[in-house]
């Protein structure tokens, strides 16, 4: 008997086509939404979903949308990694915009480090991020072109020798102060400081040390303008007149300023500048008040926080989602054209640039002349 031998061959044949990925692009964004804080994350919100909006309906990234993923990092180290974790290991983000605070970005870059993938911060200032890994960038200048400017004001401009601080203690705060310290006393003033936790709301024993001291001038140097109000109301109910230098968290926001306009009279800062004939920062403070009924406040960071999600987009576009190829790819952003001016990113990570000197005159920060 014949036996017939029937031999199927199945050819799997490759397409040789690439996979292609549909469905939006999830990018990942760690803000204070709790705390006083806040006044900085909910305006932050409006502008990274205004830019994503604006992104989506010019085509996206190659026809896929962006969509954000946002978490509350509440300006706390802890919940900032607990956030980046998240984001990383539920939401498979491969680019994080963020932290906000300093504190967030200090604790969640060895986190996106170990992950690969790359955080990106708008605001984040502490002197401390530079150079701190590769895949960590940011588009706000750091806080030690702040303290510098404002020491070499302090010191040359008016003349004060002793300078005492009454410091938060926080990651942005203390790196002004060390900034600040720093450049002072190696042009030969002294500077004091007092240094308190955020939870504390009773500052008149250290305001009164202070005064016994007799400082040529007042350095309030805290995280929020919320804080900075309390110092301020009690330095005045003790009836204590000096010179007072502020830092930026402070002098961004008008209504602290304005509502403390006597105490402020006169008082230096240091600011991350606007430019209001930038046609792109025009557009993002018309297209905000159209879509929200008022001007976004704290400029200088919303310019940063809104370039910040137009920058993801060119990154996306340039090298896929892929977190180690955006982080190569941030060291070759030269001269890139924002809201916020030109943007060139160092090897550092660091923004090329920073901060110039401002004054508070007739409760308005205006352009400092000596």
């Amino acid at each position: 008997m014949g036996i017939i031998v029937v031999v199927i061959v199945i050819i799997v044949l490759a397409s040789g086509t690439k996979k292609t990925e549909t469905g939006p692009i999830r990018i990942g964004a760690i803000i204070p939404l709790t705390g006083d804080a806040a006044v900085y994350g909910e305006p932050g919100r409006n502008i990274y979903q205004l830019a994503v909006d604006e992104i989506n309906q010019a085509g996206g990234v190659k026809g896929r949308n962006l969509e954000l993923v946002i978490e509350d990092s509440k300006c706390l180290g802890e919940a900032a990694v607990s956030a980046v974790q998240k984001l990383i290991n539920v939401d498979r983000v491969r680019i994080v915009i963020g932290g906000f605070c300093s504190s967030e970005s200090l604790a969640a870059v060895p986190v996106a480090t170990a992950a690969k993938i790359t955080l990106f911060s708008p605001g984040s200032s502490n002197p401390g991020l530079t150079g701190i890994s590769p895949f960590f960038f940011r588009n706000y200048p750091s806080d030690a072109s702040q303290g510098k400017v404002l020491a070499q004001i302090a010191y040359n401009d008016k003349s004060y020798k002793n300078v005492a601080f009454i410091q938060e203690q926080t990651d942005y705060a203390s790196g002004i102060y060390k900034a600040f310290s720093d450049e002072f006393t190696k042009l030969g003033g002294t500077v004091t400081n007092e240094s308190f936790p955020t939870a504390n709301t009773d500052f008149r024993a250290m305001i009164t040390k202070i005064k016994s001291l007799k400082p040529d001038a007042l350095f309030i140097d805290t995280q929020t303008p919320a804080v900075a109000s309390r110092i301020m109301q009690q330095t005045q109910q003790l009836q204590y007149k000096l010179a007072i230098i502020i830092n930026d968290a402070i002098s961004g926001d008008p209504d602290t300023v304005a509502k403390n306009a006597t105490l402020l009279e006169g008082a230096i800062t240091a600011e991350f500048g606007i430019d209001p004939q930038n046609l792109k920062f025009q557009h993002l403070i018309s297209a905000y008040k159209t879509k929200y009924g008022s001007e976004p406040p704290y400029q200088s960071y919303a310019q940063t926080e809104y370039d910040a999600v137009f920058i993801v987009r060119d990154a996306l576009l340039a090298n896929g989602e892929d977190g180690e190829k955006i982080a190569s790819w941030s060291r070759t952003v030269k001269d890139w054209d924002g809201a916020s001016g030109k943007i060139t990113i160092l090897p550092s990570g660091d923004r090329d640039g920073g901060h110039v000197p401002k004054l508070i005159q007739g409760g308005k920060v205006v352009p400092y002349s000596n």
